[in-house]
């Protein structure tokens, strides 16, 4: 699916000022709207990718396929002032707007301007190609938005999943949670880089499966 090649570098790098960009941008529009004004404060209420784009987590995308961006800074008590759902929402924005993105990017499939077959010629092109055809383009970014709409649901922290299920999980289950949260960032590299050397595929019971049941549905 990630074959590296000259073609593959330009769609991630069009991928990664898109799609991180948007994520970042529906964080701090969402709590501004809720009246926080601390990502306008540290300019990220704008589109610009500069903003928001991590050096780390952009080369990360472009070689190894999946990376992350800066998160946008949020003070959590003027929003749970505001409303006690807001922390949830301002982190549901963002695995959202993904999955909008996504959406947005099937379309030429479901009106038949692209087909599979295009698709499958993209994956036979050679690996000398300068730009990507516009169905692998468009897979590519389908299925990036994909997976980081779903891996940003996982409800541990630093992902904005731990935010949501915060909000709608028991008080007694969050006390339980409260314990692991420090270690959160620890967890997620021991499921999905220690993992498959143990023959643990945390990445294909998580993500692997809704990520090809939403393909499916929005390519065919």
């Amino acid at each position: 699916m990630f074959n590296i090649n000259l073609a593959t570098i330009i769609s991630r790098i069009i991928i990664l000022v898109i799609a991180f960009t948007i994520h970042e941008f529906a964080h701090a529009w969402t709590a501004n709207s809720f009246g926080d004004s601390t990502p306008r404060i540290n300019g990220r209420l704008t589109l610009n990718p500069l903003a928001h784009l991590d050096p780390l987590g952009s080369i990360m995308l472009l070689f190894v396929g999946f990376g992350w961006a800066k998160p946008v800074p949020v003070n959590p008590h003027t929003l749970r002032q505001r409303s006690p759902s807001a922390m949830m929402w301002v982190a549901l924005a963002g695995p959202l707007s993904n999955f909008l993105l996504a959406v947005l990017a099937a379309f030429p499939f479901q009106m038949n301007w692209l087909t599979l077959n295009d698709l499958y010629a993209s994956f036979a092109a050679p690996g000398s190609a300068i730009l990507p055809t516009p169905a692998g383009f468009l897979f590519d970014f389908i299925t990036i938005n994909l997976v980081l709409g779903l891996f940003n649901l996982i409800p541990l922290p630093p992902l904005d999943g731990d935010k949501i299920a915060e909000f709608i999980m028991p008080e007694k289950w969050n006390r339980s949670l409260d314990r692991i949260r420090p270690y959160g960032s620890v967890i997620l590299v021991a499921l999905f880089m220690v993992g498959p050397y143990l023959g643990l595929d945390f990445l294909g019971w998580i993500i692997r499966k809704p990520l090809g049941f939403l393909i499916n549905l929005l390519i065919g």
